[in-house]
Protein backbone atom coordinates (compact mmCIF):
# COMPACT_ATOMS: atom_id res chain seq x y z
CA UNK A 1 0.00 0.00 0.00
CA UNK A 2 2.47 2.21 0.67
CA UNK A 3 4.24 1.99 -3.14
CA UNK A 4 0.83 2.57 -4.27
CA UNK A 5 0.85 6.40 -2.19
CA UNK A 6 4.21 6.54 -2.93
CA UNK A 7 3.25 6.33 -6.45
CA UNK A 8 0.23 8.69 -6.80
CA UNK A 9 2.81 11.36 -4.63
CA UNK A 10 5.20 11.30 -7.93
CA UNK A 11 2.44 11.41 -10.41
CA UNK A 12 0.98 14.58 -8.16
CA UNK A 13 4.66 16.16 -8.18
CA UNK A 14 4.43 15.44 -11.74
CA UNK A 15 1.22 16.66 -13.01
CA UNK A 16 1.87 19.92 -10.81
CA UNK A 17 4.83 20.74 -12.30
CA UNK A 18 3.91 20.49 -15.98
CA UNK A 19 0.89 23.19 -14.36
CA UNK A 20 3.53 25.48 -12.91
CA UNK A 21 6.10 25.38 -15.12
CA UNK A 22 4.34 25.00 -18.52
CA UNK A 23 0.72 26.37 -18.45
CA UNK A 24 1.06 27.37 -22.05
CA UNK A 25 2.37 24.25 -23.31
CA UNK A 26 -0.80 22.49 -21.20
CA UNK A 27 -3.22 25.02 -22.65
CA UNK A 28 -2.01 23.72 -26.36
CA UNK A 29 -1.96 20.58 -25.65
CA UNK A 30 -5.28 20.14 -24.74
CA UNK A 31 -6.15 22.40 -27.45
CA UNK A 32 -4.65 19.84 -29.86
CA UNK A 33 -6.17 16.72 -28.33
CA UNK A 34 -9.31 16.43 -30.25
CA UNK A 35 -7.83 16.25 -33.52
CA UNK A 36 -6.03 13.15 -32.41
CA UNK A 37 -7.23 9.93 -33.77
CA UNK A 38 -8.70 7.54 -30.89
CA UNK A 39 -7.10 4.57 -32.23
CA UNK A 40 -3.81 7.15 -31.78
CA UNK A 41 -4.16 8.14 -28.27
CA UNK A 42 -5.28 4.05 -27.15
CA UNK A 43 -1.92 3.11 -28.95
CA UNK A 44 0.11 6.41 -26.91
CA UNK A 45 -2.00 4.59 -23.68
CA UNK A 46 -1.15 0.98 -23.91
CA UNK A 47 2.47 1.87 -24.92
CA UNK A 48 2.91 4.18 -22.00
CA UNK A 49 1.49 1.54 -19.42
CA UNK A 50 3.90 -1.43 -21.53
CA UNK A 51 6.60 1.14 -20.37
CA UNK A 52 5.12 1.83 -16.90
CA UNK A 53 4.90 -1.67 -15.84
CA UNK A 54 8.40 -2.73 -16.91
CA UNK A 55 9.93 -0.17 -14.94
CA UNK A 56 8.64 -0.55 -12.21
CA UNK A 57 9.44 -4.52 -13.05
CA UNK A 58 12.99 -3.35 -13.60
CA UNK A 59 13.64 -1.24 -10.37
CA UNK A 60 11.88 -4.08 -8.29
CA UNK A 61 13.65 -7.19 -10.23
Amino acid sequence: MQDILIGFAFFLIIEGLVYALAPSFLVAMAKLLPTVSEGALRLTGLVAIAFGVLLVFLVHG
